[in-house]
């Protein structure tokens, strides 16, 4: 459909435009009850003001008669000055006997509300009344004040009319192209990303407004979905560096089982071979949990861990291990830690970091581990004082395949501390690793706030 078939509504323009000219009929509106209101308040008070001069004349006649009446009469116009009163006294016959009222008799008593004046200029709201003689007594007041301030109220009214459909037109103009610049930003924006250009964001101009919202908003949703690309990029060129070495193996030692003539060459040949299947079908399989868990669906599964019980049991399964490794452990562990989470997820983030300690540090190396409440996040730190990791390897540590240099000739893909930082995202949460007097990482996770109980921490004894 053409846009200017569309309704007016579906434009901004359209939408403030209409709401002006609501307001606009609005004060039409009011303006015309106040006309109506203001009109037969003052025609009431004319009505009032000549049935009281009329009443004050019929005293008079009734006092002195005619001759009384037509004295009063002669008597108030002149003295009345611009009073806006006027009187005819008129006989049986017709003839005006007293008064200067220049108008036609009114045919019958009672009111009349348009007396218009032999000159044609003037015209008067009158009141006649019959004496008992049979002549008519006429008092009239000038409707010329009535007739002004219904001129005025109609004046103010139309001015204020205009000036609100100007007005309203000119804010709908104003915020319609305020609008249309906005959008034509983010649109350009967002035609920019469709051509290739990932790194384009929604312009922000600082003013928080619903604008800069939506954008801030949009350019978080772009971080998300860069940081997912890169990701998947990493994961392809990876894939492709790390797994050259093993699959090159695999097919050797195949080729080897078919060149030997020796039956049990052949058999060592095949066992190596499903040895070297297996890890690399152990690998497809952490990255795809690293995946899933970085797609975020886990957390339609979240529901509150307490992350002190889960520590204690943690450190009760890999005590034996530890000590007979040779190494040593240490617990600080705060009571009554409870976070929204997954209890399977978060017990492999911990676990993965005490076997990335056991595994890339000698013997006689103390193993950390902490829990504490910080403000309203938890975090777990898995620390040990071994030989650490040099400072420039710290920040791709938590990516698919990244090995400090120190640890290249031990057991491992690489995929440990990826499916750390990938759990510790799901829940909302933050990693960081330190290597100063050896090596930590430390998972920041919002906790339940309203679960957070006054209890001071349960530390476990050092074990040497």
């Amino acid at each position: 459909m053409s846009p200017l078939l569309r309704p007016l509504w579906r434009s901004t323009f359209g939408l403030v435009a209409l709401v002006s000219l609501a307001f606009a009929l609005s004060a039409l509106g009011i303006g015309f009850v106040v006309y109506e209101v203001a009109h037969e308040a003052l025609e009431v008070q004319l009505d009032h003001r000549i049935a009281s001069e009329t009443r004050a004349l019929l005293a008079e006649h009734s006092r002195g008669g005619a001759a009384e009446l037509t004295r009063t009469i002669r008597q108030r116009e002149a003295i009345r000055g611009s009073d806006g009163l006027a009187y005819a006294l008129i006989d049986a016959t017709g003839r005006r006997t007293a008064g200067d009222l220049d108008a036609p008799a009114p045919p019958k008593p009672g009111y009349l509300e348009h007396l218009k004046h032999r000159n044609g200029g003037r015209v008067s709201q009158a009141l006649t009344t019959e004496l008992a003689d049979g002549s008519r007594l006429v008092v009239a007041a000038d409707r010329a004040a009535l007739k002004e301030t219904d001129t005025t109220i109609l004046t103010i009214t139309a001015i204020a009319f205009a000036a609100m459909l100007l007005i309203g037109i000119g804010g709908a103009w104003t915020v319609g192209s305020v609008t249309r610049a906005r959008l034509r930003e983010i649109d350009g924006a967002a035609q920019a990303i469709i051509d290739g250009d990932l790194s384009r964001r929604m312009p922000l101009d600082g003013s928080g407004s619903e604008f800069d919202r939506v954008s801030a908003t949009l350019n978080r949703m772009l971080e998300r979905i860069a940081a997912l690309l890169d990701n998947l990029r990493q994961v392809s060129s990876d894939v492709a560096h790390d797994l050259r070495t093993p699959l090159t193996r695999l097919n050797n030692r195949l080729d080897e089982a078919l060149s030997t003539t020796d039956e049990a060459d052949r058999q060592l040949a095949i066992e190596a071979a499903l040895t070297d299947s297996r890890e690399l079908l152990d690998l497809f399989a952490a990255l795809l949990r690293i995946s899933e868990v970085e797609a975020l669906t886990v957390r339609r599964h979240f529901s509150e861990v307490a992350l002190d019980a889960l520590l204690d049991e943690l450190v009760d399964t890999y005590l034996p291990d530890i000590e007979a490794s040779g190494h040593r452990l240490k617990c600080a562990i705060e009571a009554s830690v409870v976070v929204s989470g997954d209890r399977r997820l978060l017990r492999q983030l911990v676990a993965n970091l005490l076997d990335n300690a056991l595994r890339h540090t000698p013997a006689g190396t103390t193993i950390t581990v902490r829990l504490s409440a910080v403000g309203d996040h938890a975090a777990i730190t898995i620390g040990d004082d071994g030989p650490g990791v040099a400072a420039n390897e710290l920040p791709r540590l938590f990516q698919r395949f990244a090995r400090s240099e120190r640890s290249r000739h031990t057991e491992g893909s690489g995929l440990g501390l990826a499916l750390v930082a990938a759990i510790a995202t799901a829940h909302r949460g933050r990693i960081s690793a330190l290597s100063e007097g050896g090596f930590s990482v430390t998972a920041e996770l919002p906790r339940c706030v309203a679960r957070i109980k006054a209890s001071g921490p349960l530390p476990h004894e050092p074990v040497v």
